[in-house]
């Protein structure tokens, strides 16, 4: 039997980071399902598809191949056999994947292989639903938030150490938007699981946070 960990919340509370590092500690695989929405939004970007054509996302979506394998223990998403790590973490393909992620038939295509993945492996996984929707019997649910100036000051320093131009305001305005997106979108609402357990980071270093939610899965896996 696999054991499965969901982590979900809201943009750039560091759910990615806490989860490739999760996996890489315990030893099990790490699923980066908003990497996945992220490259069909890449997709629908490349497509001239525009973010009020909910239509075209529905039936174009069917187009786009998305895979996710292992390379020098790396997790590497290719849409239609391309390699597209590097362009799926800009600010535009993340506005996109906010609006297109809840097209029904976006989230069938995606959820079908993310179930797959869990029910073969020990698997880390992250997102906006996991833990209510992919992976409503995840081992263990942990919601992972942050204020939106911590966040919004977590991504302006990313872009900053690349050498992109970027606004402090802008990125959070753009955060709270997000936000309120996903916590109102009829399909599958960015919420807390009732069986989750709340992490709020704003004050928390990585390690802080790593130390936390291992130590509920190693009581967790004790208890099984």
């Amino acid at each position: 039997m696999s054991f499965c960990v969901a982590i979900d919340g809201p943009a750039g509370a560091g759910k990615s980071t806490i989860a490739r590092k999760l996996a890489e500690k315990m030893g099990m695989i790490y699923v980066d399902t908003g990497a996945m929405y992220r490259a069909m939004a890449l997709f629908m970007l490349e497509e001239g598809i525009g973010q009020e054509d909910t239509e075209a996302m529905s039936s174009r979506c069917k187009e786009a191949d998305i895979t996710i394998r292992y390379e020098n223990g790396e997790q590497t998403v290719y849409l239609n056999n391309r390699n597209v790590n590097s362009l799926i973490r800009t600010e535009e393909v993340s506005n996109m994947a906010s609006i297109s992620s809840p097209q029904p038939n976006v989230r069938k295509k995606l959820v079908s292989l993310q179930k797959e993945l869990a029910r073969n492996a020990d698997v880390v996984m992250d997102g906006r639903d996991i833990g209510t929707c992919v992976l409503p019997d995840a081992d263990v649910k942990i919601y992972l938030t942050a204020s939106s100036a911590v966040r919004a000051k977590r991504r302006y320093d990313e872009f900053v150490e690349k050498g992109i131009a970027c606004d402090f305001d802008k990125i959070e305005q753009d955060i709270i938007e997000r936000d309120n997106r996903d916590m109102t979108r009829e399909e599958s609402p960015l919420r807390q699981a009732e069986d989750a357990v709340l992490v709020d980071s704003s004050d928390m270093s990585v390690e802080e946070v790593m130390e936390t939610i291992m130590k509920i899965c190693r009581e967790k896996k004790r208890g099984i």
